[in-house]
């Protein structure tokens, strides 16, 4: 498992924004991780992610990592922000672009 952990950690911290989810940006397997794409496109974030389908372990070890059983789960400069409903909510809030500006992270403003 330890492996997994590190290919976890690497992902996380060398890339300012990441989503492990089911499937892929272009073609996501769930709702859930279909709502997460649909609002990072909307605010034109830029990200990278992972398909936990495609890897049994990665998709057990992302869950033991943060010890969140649900996917997709978005992290902002390493630190896990939450799954679908956490940032659905976020960003109907608003919170979700105040944090991602207050981490460097550009958004597109609302049209």
């Amino acid at each position: 498992m330890s492996d997994i952990n590190a290919y976890i950690e690497d992902q996380v911290k060398k890339n300012d924004v990441f989503l492990f989810m089911k499937g892929s940006p272009d073609f996501p397997q769930c709702g859930f991780s279909g709502q997460v794409v649909q609002i990072m496109n909307y605010l034109g974030v830029e990200y990278a992610s992972a398909n936990v389908l495609e890897n049994d372990e990665l998709r057990d070890g992302i869950k033991a990592y943060t010890n969140w059983p649900t996917i997709p789960q978005l992290y902002v400069k390493g630190e896990f922000v939450g799954g679908c409903d956490i940032i659905r909510e976020m960003f109907q809030e608003g919170e979700l672009q105040s944090h991602l500006t207050a981490n460097g992270i550009a958004v597109k403003e609302a049209s």
